[in-house]
């Protein structure tokens, strides 16, 4: 469950800012505790609701009350990455990271308390920071547990050589993971040659031979030097008591002596690059990517912002300048921006995904050629103008919800300051074109970029990178602003959601109304339509996909790009069919919706662009062994003719449906199928119940599909068990599929009792049964678990089990699997562990349902399936109810290892060269 983040945003979609990574922000007003703060503790500064404390030994203390969620986030960042990592160390920052997952004295199983506790958990490690972080029901048990450890494990934790031994092969497995990633393999490369001295040339994973090698004095000495308490930085969000929180963190962290010993000083400075780079990967695979990086200033330097700003303006879809260049006109399948590093000078990342057999020359070529021309023509007024739009659209969301603050603080902790999270907010009105430009001439240079090859030249072009100012410098002007976001605590019990909605129905649609104040005045919507019966849909599977894939593409009204700013403009994020608003732009937003469902007009290039893309990434799953053992897995067990909208299809099947498809099939299924026959629509959140309806009404009212709805009926098809495995050559990673069918619905008696064995058994993370084996005793894979599918209306379900592992572990891997399903069944699970399970989940459920997207769409399915929040609370008493004996006989009756059909996809010859060793 640990991450590594190498402080770069490498996606091949469009990111709207690679400075910041994640997350949303939800403040009150700090409450007034200079007069009783506990003895030695200050308070330092607050700021929109953010109130920074600080302990007699170092540590930094911010705290963000927030009382309309019954939830807690607790993350404490540690001022140390992979940069800080010293020669035949690379890596040692995030498997330190892992290692602090493995216990201390008092706390010896922590990822079993965390899965009682049914917290959602994780740490993660970038180039400048390392975090750890905690989300869970509001308690003051949980919370102060959390803080208590937080404590224990700073100093406490065991970074045993027992542990190092298993953990260093998950985290090598991690690493073999994105070895099978073109993007990420082309990145690491891409970064180490950009960097001559510095450590952001390494990439945070580290290199293989040291994550293998790792001495644990090593890894001991980085621990008790780096995690101290005046080197983190401490965070609470969420429902609590400050006062009484404040006096719990001093119990337990103040009692941690303030050390000693004096934190290294880095001292190297990359040099100015003196020529255009270039690196070329060659590995088997289905896509192909160029990236262009160019060198820019830390995070603190002004100018950064304006290359963000510059990267943007070119890549994001549908407006960017490269977008319309290069991958409206056919010559890429898509561009994306990234960056890398903010505390000193980093990498700004330009890129493009290219077709499988058209030339990577040419792109290369055409992307070039399109930021020298960004150069000689100033971003526009409107262009401008819709990024500052969305860039404060983004930090209105980030400011709404604390769940999520983790990592983002976390980035602007590493920086120095947490407070230039705000400081960067407002800065960013003030950018102007001239700067944008300024800064794009300034380091868009061609001896300042990084492609692939060092090619001599007799007039180089230098790119002086200026130092940054100080965070004093920079923050001497910063006034904040006064915090003035509110909303409800809403009690989120099923029988308390029943009470507060209100259930209608207009013509074709069922309504579920749920009104209730929101931090922000947030609404989130979900609307569900059905149409169409087996007959009718026929043969229609990718058409329908295409067609629903492409309505906001342009409308009669709209271009694919007029319809993003009016999103933009109406605060919508999301899709058309599940959108978060504000109160005010909902009505207008239901409006838009109605518009683009009714009338879109399906624009030829856009069309042939989606051909593209598609084609495209099937194309890059054809030798990716997860998808490999999936596609094997899903034709195996497909119960349904060829041609049926349910049907499972070759890749080549697939590529053919696609070819196959034409425009006026879409045209066509849309004028044939689009409308309301049965459908459902829920609101949760900040609005006026009866302008709504009016709305509603107005927008939907009369519309209906050509297609009768008629359910379709799941069928279950007895198949032989079968064991396959298929070769993916040169891939690091191999992937482990297993899977039986059951006969069972949600509502029989022996659900409750077999979701909680799968949950103890692999469907609860790190703390069940199969990842404590698998990962955490033997350490063969870095991820799995078991799953349970049921039906819901028809007894058609499966149990499954997944796994990753290198392919020279393979066979220890399946046999570890094997064996842990036939003790489960054997022996059973323990009373113990059945009161963990109980706990867990039902805490898990009752944090689902303060999500007010979850709300809605929970609604919705109940609409359907005729049913309220009553349903979810007797799921939730049928659990807590359950016996041991009950849990242990449901699975040995249901779950049987002579049923269980095995797929596994990964590189043959690595599988038997280590076999062939394993002989001699």
């Amino acid at each position: 469950m640990h991450s590594v983040r190498s402080g770069t945003q490498l996606s091949l979609k469009p990111v709207l800012r690679a400075l910041v990574l994640g997350g949303v922000f939800l403040f009150t007003a700090p409450l007034a505790l200079a007069d009783s703060l506990p003895k030695g503790v200050s308070q330092v500064s607050s700021v929109e609701g953010i109130t920074e404390y600080r302990l007699p030994n170092g540590l930094r203390v911010l705290l963000m009350p927030d009382a309309t969620k019954p939830t807690v986030t607790v993350n404490i960042t540690y001022l140390v990455g992979s940069r800080h990592e010293n020669y035949g160390e690379t890596g040692m920052a995030h498997l330190l990271e892992h290692m602090l997952f493995k216990g201390t004295p008092n706390n010896p199983k922590i990822t079993e308390e965390f899965n009682k506790r049914g917290m959602r958990m994780n740490g993660t490690t970038s180039l400048d920071r390392t975090n750890y972080y905690e989300l869970f029901q509001s308690s003051d048990d949980n919370l102060k547990w959390a803080l208590e450890l937080e404590a224990d494990r700073m100093v406490n934790s065991f970074i045993a050589k027992k542990d190092l031994d298993t953990e260093m092969s998950v985290v090598r497995n991690e690493y073999e993971r994105g070895e099978n990633s073109p993007g990420g393999v082309l990145m690491k490369r891409l970064q180490s040659v950009a960097y001559d001295w510095h450590n952001y040339g390494n990439s945070t994973i580290g290199n293989r031979s040291d994550i293998e090698n790792v001495k644990i004095e090593n890894l001991q000495a980085f621990y008790r030097n780096y995690y101290q308490p005046d080197n983190a930085v401490l965070m609470v969000a969420g429902k609590f008591e400050q006062e009484k929180v404040l006096q719990w963190i001093n119990a337990s962290f103040g009692k941690i002596a303030k050390p000693t010993r004096s934190l290294p000083q880095f001292w190297t400075v990359e040099p100015t690059q003196d020529g255009e780079r270039s690196v070329v990967v060659r590995r088997k695979g289905d896509v192909q990517l160029v990236m262009i990086a160019y060198k820019v200033p830390a995070g603190l330097h002004k100018d950064r912002d304006a290359l963000g700003l510059a990267n943007s303006i070119l890549t994001t879809a549908p407006h960017g300048r490269l977008h319309k260049q290069l991958v409206e006109t056919g010559k890429v399948v898509q561009v994306f921006s990234s960056s890398l590093g903010l505390v000193e000078p980093g990498i700004s990342i330009i890129g493009a995904v290219v077709k499988k057999g058209e030339s990577v020359e040419a792109a290369r070529d055409a992307l070039l050629a399109g930021i020298e021309d960004f150069k000689n023509n100033p971003p526009t007024k409107e262009e401008l103008d819709r990024q500052k739009r969305d860039n404060a659209n983004y930090y209105e969301k980030l400011l709404n919800n604390h769940e999520s603050i983790g990592i983002s603080m976390s980035e602007y902790i590493a920086m120095g300051d947490w407070r230039y999270l705000f400081k960067d907010r407002d800065d960013g009105d003030n950018i102007s074109a001239e700067q944008v430009t300024a800064a794009a001439k300034r380091y868009l240079m061609r001896d300042n970029r990084t492609v692939g090859m060092f090619i001599p030249e007799d007039n180089p072009q230098r790119a002086e990178v200026p130092a940054a100012p100080s965070m004093a410098e920079v923050m001497k002007d910063f006034k904040p602003k006064a915090a003035t976001l509110t909303g409800e605590a809403f009690d989120p019990a099923p029988a308390n959601i029943d009470k507060r909605t209100q259930l209608s129905t207009m013509g074709n649609l069922q309504l579920a109304l749920l009104p209730k104040k929101t931090r922000g005045e947030t609404v989130n919507v979900s609307l569900s339509l059905h149409w169409g019966d087996e007959t009718s849909l026929f043969k229609k599977g990718t058409i329908s996909g295409l067609a629903s894939s492409l309505l906001a593409t342009g409308t009669s009204k709209y271009s694919r790009a007029q319809l993003s700013d009016e999103m933009s403009k109406l605060k919508m994020s999301g899709g058309l069919y599940s959108f978060q608003t504000t109160r005010a732009n909902l009505p207008a937003a239901l409006e838009l919706v109605a518009h683009v469902l009714k009338e879109a007009n399906y624009p030829e290039n856009e069309f042939k662009q989606a051909l593209e893309r598609s084609t495209v990434n099937l194309e890059a799953s054809r030798n990716e062994p997860g998808s490999v053992a999936s596609r094997a897995m899903s034709l195996h067990f497909n119960s349904y003719p060829k041609g049926d909208i349910r049907a499972a299809v070759t890749l080549d099947e697939a590529l053919a449906q696609l070819r196959a498809v034409k425009l006026d099939d879409i045209k066509a299924f849309h004028k044939d199928f689009y409308g309301v026959s049965k459908g459902e629509l829920s609101i949760v959140g900040d609005f006026d119940v009866d302008s709504t309806k009016q709305i509603v009404s107005k927008v939907f009212d009369g519309w209906t599909s050509k297609a009768p709805y008629t359910r379709l009926i799941a069928k279950r098809t007895d198949v032989e068990v079968v064991r396959k495995t298929f070769n993916t050559p040169d891939k690091e990673s191999a992937t482990y599929l297993s899977r039986m069918n059951l006969t069972m619905r949600e509502d029989d008696a022996d659900y409750p009792a077999l979701r909680v064995a799968n949950y103890i058994f692999g469907g609860s993370g790190l703390n069940s049964r199969l990842l404590e084996r698998i990962r955490q005793k033997e350490g063969l894979s870095y991820g799995g678990g078991s799953g349970l599918n049921v039906g819901v209306i028809d007894p058609v379900g499966s149990f499954g089990i997944n796994a990753t592992a290198a392919p020279q572990n393979l066979e220890k891997l399946e046999a570890s699997i094997k064996d842990e399903l036939n003790r489960a069944l054997k022996d059973g699970f323990t009373a113990e562990e059945l009161a963990k399970a109980k706990s867990g989940l039902l805490q898990q459920r009752l944090q689902a349902r303060t999500n007010d997207g979850t709300l809605a769409a929970g609604w919705n399915d109940n609409l359907y399936l005729k049913r309220n929040w009553g349903w979810s609370q007797a799921m939730d008493d049928k659990i807590q109810a359950l016996t041991l004996q009950q849990v242990n006989d449901v699975f040995r009756r249901y779950i049987d290892p002579a049923k269980m059909s095995i797929f596994i996809a990964g590189d043959e010859a690595k599988a038997k060269t280590a076999a062939t060793a394993a002989a001699k």
